[in-house]
């Protein structure tokens, strides 16, 4: 276990199984056979045209255990939960600052 016999040939990238070979070079090959059918958009996996779609469709199906707030990606509330947990995890390296989110950090 943990042999990776399947090589990229355009950037010798290794997997542990051919299928996940064969979806890594559709990004070289930039093939996205998954498209919204409400914008130009699309995608290499249908779970990522999925997701996209609850943009369009309003689907906000995480909901905060706090609060009454819903979100459309998981990401979205995990970054929400740091309002109600106080995490701080991006840490300044010039200062003993910490911020909830890695834009915020950015910024300062």
């Amino acid at each position: 276990t943990g042999k990776k016999p399947y090589q990229c040939s355009q950037c010798d990238k290794m997997f542990t199984l051919k299928i996940y070979l064969i979806k890594h070079t559709m990004i070289h090959t930039r093939v996205k056979p998954y498209q919204c059918t409400h914008c130009d958009k699309s995608f290499i996996e249908i779970k990522s045209l999925k997701k996209h779609i609850r943009i369009h469709t309003g689907e906000k199906p995480y909901q905060c255990s706090q609060c009454d707030k819903s979100f459309t990606f998981k990401s979205y509330l995990k970054t929400h939960t740091r309002i109600h947990t106080g995490e701080k995890p991006y840490q300044c390296s010039h200062c003993d600052r910490s911020f909830s989110q890695k834009s915020t950090l950015k910024i300062h």
